[in-house]
């Protein structure tokens, strides 16, 4: 079941669903109780490290920590991203919810429509440590404008641009700061019949192109969905952002078509790693791959995913992982103290490095490279030049239809076809419709 169907389902069974949360200890009421004894949290954690017993390898002394501190004990699990959202969902329908979940903060307006989540009100927000102490941008993701959050940063992700500085140098090109310079550098480093491109795209995976669909459009000053939560995906700013990214291949020539069938952003980052390509724009978590494939961290170099002369500075969405406690725990108070604990500057620094992470907190310093320079550039995109996704429940659906709209258009280009401004309207107003016939 999709996020905008379960949305749909509990606003017609009843918006109270009444949920049980499975965490151990039955000491405390439902409203929270002491603090410590013999409380168990149930924990639901994402998979962040490089397998999910990387991940209980790296949180069970984090945790252990929590208890010698709390006395509250927590029941780890750690899930894999293919299946959170499903259990996700499931839990809500089942009412056999953990106390504490990790999620895509991309999720999190969705989540919230279905009623099933603590809101980090007034004094919620205080228990965990006040709302001043997180980036205003990361705050921003965890829920509907204008509402209590249901959610609270975790783990920080941005994007950035990866150039092979010997690449550049032997081409006398400096780091692009405008789109124009990056497309002209690119087409400088693209010689196809020596195999090598000016960029590798992810153009095979909806998600990587929706983001960019989204960044783009930013750059261009345009929204997706209006102050209603209405689509509105064919205005101009958004097919011409479109557009922008799709020439990277159609017109500019500086990707390989073969990366339409890149279905995920690991393969452009391994082509990028193995000098096939000059530049790849991905995570700041992309470090672990290229080092892994051979390219040493002092050939690489990282700047904004840069805007066209004169636009918006927005080079990301705002990326990462939030925490969300189900409402009806029985252990309310624990939860928020787990949740302030997770979201210390002491444990943001634990948890920095093996998950690649950026720091959720003003003033933080990340620990995910030991380069300076390229710490300070994510931390800057993270915390100024990035914006949410659109914080709507049907954000999951606008992913979904734009990207795989993508996904076709990136698959005509490469078997030779065009695609026009108009075609890229077309495509939009179908998913547009899609979206709006299911809100």
């Amino acid at each position: 079941m999709r996020l905008r169907s379960l949305v749909a389902a509990v606003a017609a069974t009843a918006l109270g669903i009444s949920l049980a949360a499975c965490g151990g200890g039955d000491s405390d009421d439902a409203s929270g109780g002491g603090s410590g004894g013999d409380q168990t949290l149930t924990y639901w954690a994402s998979n962040q490290g490089t397998s999910l017993d990387n991940d209980k390898e790296v949180l069970t002394p984090v945790l252990q920590k929590f208890t010698q501190d709390t006395g509250i004990k927590v029941n780890l699990e750690v899930i894999g991203w293919n299946d959170l959202q499903t259990r996700i969902q499931t839990a809500i329908t089942s009412g056999q919810a953990p106390d504490v979940v990790n999620i895509g903060n991309t999720w999190a307006a969705s989540l919230q429509a279905t009623d099933a989540f603590l809101p980090f009100d007034g004094d919620a927000m205080t228990a965990i440590g006040g709302k001043d102490k997180f980036v205003p941008t990361a705050l921003a993701t965890g829920g509907k404008e204008g509402t209590d959050p249901t959610s609270v940063p975790l783990y920080g992700l941005a994007y950035g641009l990866y150039y092979n500085k010997a690449m550049f140098a032997a081409a006398g090109l400096q780091a692009p700061k405008t789109w124009e310079e990056m497309v002209s550098a690119a087409q400088k480093l693209t010689n196809p019949a020596k195999k090598q491109w000016g960029m590798a795209l992810a153009a095979g995976s909806y998600t990587e192109n929706v983001h960019f669909a989204f960044i783009n459009a930013a750059q261009n000053k345009a929204d997706w969905f209006n102050g209603d939560g209405k689509p509105t995906f064919t205005g101009d700013g958004n097919v011409q952002g479109v557009l922008r990214y799709l020439d990277l291949m159609q017109k500019d020539k500086v990707a390989n078509p073969s990366n339409a069938q890149y279905d995920n952003g690991t393969k452009s980052v391994n082509d990028f790693a193995t000098k096939k390509v000059a530049m790849v724009i991905n995570q700041n978590n992309a470090d672990s791959s290229i080092v892994a494939n051979g390219m040493k961290a002092g050939e690489y170099g990282v700047v904004p995913f840069p805007a066209p002369a004169g636009g918006e500075q927005v080079a990301s969405h705002v990326a990462g992982i939030n925490l969300s406690v189900f409402k009806n725990t029985k252990h309310k108070d624990a939860a928020l103290k787990f949740v302030k604990y997770m979201t210390d500057a002491q444990t943001q620094t634990t948890l920095g490095k093996p998950f690649s992470s950026l720091p959720v907190l003003k003033d933080a310093k990340p620990v995910f490279t030991t380069d300076a320079a390229e710490a300070a550039t994510f931390q800057d995109v993270y915390n100024t030049k990035s914006k949410p996704l659109p914080l709507v429940p049907a954000e999951d659906q606008f992913e979904s239809t734009v990207g795989k709209a993508m996904n076709a258009m990136f698959a005509k280009i490469a078997t030779g076809g065009t695609v026009t401004a108009d075609d890229v309207k077309a495509a939009l107003k179908t998913a547009e419709d899609q979206v709006a016939a299911s809100s």
